[in-house]
């Protein structure tokens, strides 16, 4: 169970409120969600920060792997900090035999993916949904 630093809303990090990040966090079978809504800016990347920090923890503490799986179906805007985020967390997640996957990109968020060429680097799924059902890539997120 991932647990939120002190101070913060049980089960999420941030406000959500307009120009902000809201990230909410939920286990989900061998699967840390984190779904993201809001914007990710340098300004406000620190909740994610925090969140991708207790999740890959999570596991290495327990002695298995971590795969987290982000849905960006409610972020409305991602600028190269928050790509930056999630490539060094995937990176992390993999060093520790994990995966990090994508999950519902926005068409603009998509957009930047696609233009940087992220999305060849991460498996992304069109939804939560598909990407729970899928499961795991056998320890790969590509």
């Amino acid at each position: 169970m991932v647990t939120p630093p002190a101070g913060s809303r049980e089960g999420g990090y941030g406000d959500g409120a307009r120009g902000a990040l809201a990230v909410e966090v939920r286990p989900e079978a061998g699967t840390v969600v984190l779904l993201l809504a809001g914007e990710l800016d340098h300004d406000t990347a620190e909740p994610l920060r925090d969140a991708l920090q207790t999740a890959l923890n999570a596991p290495a503490a327990a002695g298995g792997a971590p795969h987290l799986l982000v849905d960006l179906s409610r972020l409305r805007f991602c600028d190269s900090t928050g790509l930056n985020i999630l490539l060094r967390a995937r990176l992390v997640a993999r060093a520790a035999g994990g995966a990090m996957e994508l999950a519902g990109p926005t068409s603009q968020v998509a957009r930047m993916f696609h233009l940087t060429g992220a999305d060849g680097v991460f498996r992304v799924h069109p939804d939560l949904d598909t990407a729970l059902t899928a499961g795991p890539a056998a320890g790969h997120d590509t």
